[in-house]
């Protein structure tokens, strides 16, 4: 798109059909030997918070800068708004980026960073819907009054709603988030976390967010894919990943869980029996098992409960206790299932806590432990 100048123009919000804001298909990228990203499908519906989430070198980044235009893929299609953006470069596409340390620039005024992207534009708008659009940012990200400051003037969550505010007063279709919490404090994170989903809430706008903390993709998005070794490994809505996760390594990485090993004894549509520990347990399967294989039972610790030893509940005696005000860590070390983490909520303890030393009985719904396929050491 080029405006009267002949200059380009990047698209709005208002210029996209009815497809999905963003669509991977078969898209690969290649530096040199290296397969950062392989054969990734999907795509991203319109209005929706989506995560990328995954360790270093998994593809994450590698696939946000697919979508920006900083890269383009070795194979496939990359399309936003149902246009494919294979060769087009960044500033003519209808994306804004919000980066790791915001790159806001030292020399302007708070009013001056957030206009910089509609200064740039052809035809460039007149002073007054300049002044106009950038007041309504500064409404929007809770900063009135701020736009005669430096930014050097700002908290690190200030510069961050400022970034903000400039990504998205040229209304993009795709606003990119690059890691944009990894600087800050933990307080002030857990804040901007809150803040990032109310915007999106409010602006409608489609959020694509980096990140490897789990908390960040778990408490913000709409729907998270799970990437490792470039490839997607599992993608879906938050509550899915955490309570179905499809294999071992996806339960690492989306929270904690305690791991029995054992073997699959018989299998069944979303049931299988593993032989851990010394018995035979029953497991909810996500995916389909097959006789002898490897696995293990996943036992999130939460749906763990101690109590006083009593029958044939698993038993041990704790290790560790750490308070931790809301609930409370137990790592209890039994004689066949090894070290087991529980975390017991405060309201849950009432009178009765355990200390180092204490023998105590470990017990759990039955229908808690996922048997799930063990590829936590899989390259």
């Amino acid at each position: 798109m080029t405006g009267a100048s002949g200059r380009p123009v990047a698209a709005t919000a208002d210029d996209v059909s009815g497809a999905p804001d963003i669509e991977f298909s078969g898209v690969s990228k290649r530096f040199g030997e290296v397969r950062a990203v392989d054969g990734l499908e999907l795509s991203v519906p319109r209005g929706s918070f989506f995560t990328f989430l995954g360790p270093s070198g998994c593809g994450k980044t590698t696939s946000l800068r697919l979508i920006a235009g900083f890269e383009q893929p070795s194979a496939g299609d990359v399309r936003i708004g149902g246009r494919s953006m294979v060769g087009v470069p960044p500033y003519r596409r209808p994306v804004n980026m919000v980066f790791q340390h915001y790159a806001l620039f030292p020399h302007l005024d708070v009013a001056a960073n957030i206009a910089y992207g509609l200064r740039q534009r052809a035809p460039r708008p007149d002073a007054a819907e300049i002044g106009r659009r950038v007041a309504a940012m500064l409404e929007l990200v809770r900063l009135p009054g701020y736009g005669g400051r430096r930014v050097w003037e700002l908290s690190g969550g200030q510069q961050q709603r400022v970034a903000l505010a400039r990504a998205l007063v040229n209304r993009p279709t795709v606003l990119l988030l690059d890691e944009p919490l990894a600087a800050l404090d933990r307080k002030l994170r857990r804040d901007m976390q809150i803040e990032l989903q109310n915007l999106q809430h409010e602006v409608g706008v489609t959020f694509v967010l980096v990140t490897h903390d789990q908390e960040e993709a778990l408490s913000m998005s709409d729907a998270i894919c799970i990437m490792r070794h470039g490839r997607i490994v599992q993608q879906g809505a938050p509550s899915t990943l955490y309570d179905s996760p499809a294999s071992a390594w996806v339960a690492v990485f989306v929270g904690k869980s305690n791991f029995l090993p054992g073997r699959v004894r018989a299998a069944g549509a979303g049931w299988a029996a593993i032989e851990a520990g010394g018995r035979t347990r029953r497991g909810r399967a996500v995916v389909a098992l097959h006789p002898e294989a490897p696995v293990v039972l996943a036992i999130r610790p939460e749906l763990i409960r101690l109590g006083p030893p009593m029958g044939e509940e698993p038993h041990g005696r704790v290790l560790n206790r750490i308070f931790l005000g809301e609930h409370t860590e137990y790592l209890v070390r039994t004689e066949r299932l090894g070290d087991l983490l529980a975390l017991v909520p405060r309201a849950a303890e009432g009178e009765q806590s355990w200390h180092p030393g204490d023998e105590v009985a470990l017990v759990w719904p039955e229908g808690a432990p996922l048997a799930l396929p063990d590829d936590r050491e899989a390259q």
